[in-house]
């Protein structure tokens, strides 16, 4: 490769074998003269042995004005004529495209070696060019391999359908050819190996649904040890009061005198008046009864019109972070560290929203971590124009709450006690693109936080961030706008997911048939069920431990 070439482009292929490189010579170190019958400079390449003639050499194959100079001014008198000045400046001109030449060559040697150094493709005669559309082949033998593992995946995931299938009947074979021989045996009636037989078949659908049904049970106490989050920090003033309903219990959350959050049972201890009707005074929260004030840790600080006395009503630990409120409700000392929920870096927050919902709350997380539903459910709203796919999937670790759609480029994750964190790929609102996340330049980050408040009443906190259009947010009563899309969307859901309710609380169970796109809302309930039997290792909990896999 010649090393003019170099300059012009980082890499040109080359038929040759091997580069060649120019011999140094005069007057600078790396340069070698080899002087023709004219004294001229020629620039030759060595490749092993054998030279050859730089293509390029006759650049740089010109003479040295300087001895003419030194000639015409020792062979003259001491005064030059003006001819004699004249071819004096054309040799100085000369010199000047002369030197600039050998500058060029040396800059270019030079650059030869970098290349040699920094480039390897240059040095593997490999243009860019070249690279792209080996790098672009690459890319599609890529792709073709992932899609080909969707295909042996859906394949592998059929087999082992047909196959607990075809075991299922041998086992009911086997058992009823035993119950047959036991029933010869002992004269036992036919009706006793229907039963055993009905009990063997219930026991396998036991093994491939979850119980949820009947009237929602008392929740157990292991369930409320945890940090939950039941208001956003920009909602709570430092003159305003919130009250929130937890596990069938009222509280009040306000503003101490130090700006900090308290949360106290929203009852007064004189004579159980509702505290939020009240008002906030100096730090403490005023009963609108009898005007008794509390501070943040439960305690009365004032009695009008008698004498004070030592009362103070239940308190719960209260936290600020990530611009939310938490609260503590269960008995065991609270967790040192609390989950974070703070949108991923590079988005802004756009829309906070509260909503008091009559469903419980476990059937809310239910559908939230359900995506399958949305061509079918959410027709009118973010998933209008939705293809539906033949198969989705749900792809996570064997032992996590968290991992990504397939088909839909959707990120999501489970994090305990309550909340649903999800991260949506798309090219422009309201449409997707993109078999994952990473393929979208712009993504949709939700936050939705399902509190327990009662057994068919759910506080949910809902947070949406952009990656994209940060002017939206200043945009005059934008959040309205926000409002009535979420308030669109859950009605969508709502319709059914009360039909839901109505028929759990008769005795329907919910979670019957799960199948391949049911993994995350079953490792929910898988989760649950460990907290409300007390188990001391949850389930997920330690992500290097597989727990039981339903798929």
């Amino acid at each position: 490769m010649s090393t003019l070439a170099i300059s012009l482009s980082l890499s040109l292929s080359s038929s040759s074998s091997s580069r060649p490189r120019p011999r140094p010579r005069p007057p600078l170190p790396q340069l070698n003269p080899r002087k023709s019958g004219k004294g001229a400079l020629g620039v030759v390449a060595v490749c092993g042995e054998e030279e050859k003639k730089n293509p390029w050499g006759t650049l740089f194959d010109v003479e040295d004005p300087r001895p003419r100079v030194l000639q015409l001014k020792e062979g003259k008198s001491k005064f030059l004529d003006m001819n004699q000045a004249i071819e004096v400046a054309r040799l100085d001109i000369q010199y000047c495209d002369w030197r600039a030449r050998q500058d060029v060559l040396t800059i270019m040697t030079l650059h030869d070696k970098v290349v040699e150094v920094l480039n390897p493709l240059a040095r593997e005669y490999k243009s860019i060019g070249t690279v792209k559309k080996e790098l672009a082949e690459l890319q599609e033998d890529l792709a073709s391999a992932h899609k080909q593992v969707h295909i042996s995946e859906a394949r592998v995931a059929t087999a082992l359908d047909k196959l607990a299938y075809m075991e299922a009947l041998v086992n009911d074979r086997l058992l009823q050819d035993r119950n047959t021989s036991d029933s010869d045996q002992s004269s036992h009636s036919p009706s006793t190996s229907s039963s055993s037989s009905m009990t063997v078949s219930s026991s396998k659908m036991s093994r491939r649904s979850l119980n949820v049904s009947g009237p929602v049970k008392d929740y157990p106490p292991a369930l409320k040890n945890f940090w939950y989050p039941v208001a956003f920090s920009d909602d709570l003033k430092a003159d305003t009061m919130i009250p929130v309903d937890c596990f069938e219990e009222p509280w009040v959350l306000f503003r101490g005198k130090d700006g900090e959050p308290g949360c106290v049972q929203n009852t007064c201890a004189h004579r159980a008046c509702p505290l939020h009707l009240g008002s906030v005074n100096e730090g403490r929260i005023q009963c609108p009864y009898h005007g008794w004030e509390y501070s943040t840790d439960g305690k009365c600080k004032k009695m009008p019109s008698t004498r004070l006395l030592d009362v103070r009503i239940k308190s719960l630990p209260c936290f600020e972070q990530d611009g939310m409120v938490w609260i503590w409700p269960g008995d065991a000392p609270p967790m040192a560290t609390l989950p974070s929920l703070q949108p991923p870096t590079g988005f802004t927050i756009h829309a906070q929203i509260v909503m008091e919902l009559p469903v419980e709350h476990g059937l809310l997380l239910d559908n939230l971590l359900d995506l399958a539903h949305a061509p079918f459910t959410h027709t009118s709203t973010f998933a209008k124009g939705w293809s539906v796919p033949s198969l989705v999937k749900f792809l996570t670790p064997a032992s996590g709450l968290q991992g990504y759609w397939d088909p839909y480029p959707i990120d999501m994750e489970f994090r305990p006690p309550c909340m649903v964190l999800s991260t949506i790929g798309i090219s422009k609102p309201g449409k997707l693109e993109g078999q994952n996340t990473r393929q979208c330049s712009t993504h949709l980050h939700q936050l939705h936080v399902c509190l327990p408040s009662s057994k068919q009443k759910t506080r949910l906190l809902y947070r949406m961030s952009l990656d994209f259009a940060p002017i939206l947010k200043h945009i005059p009563f934008m959040h309205i706008l926000w409002r009535h899309f979420a308030d669109q969307v859950l009605n969508e859901d709502l319709k059914l997911v009360l039909g839901q309710q109505e028929r759990m609380i008769n005795g329907a169970n919910v979670w019957n048939w799960p199948v391949t796109y049911d993994k995350l809302g079953i490792r929910y309930r898988i989760w649950r069920d460990a907290v409300e039997r007390g188990a001391k290792q949850l389930p997920y909990s330690n992500p290097k431990k597989i727990s039981g896999e339903w798929f």
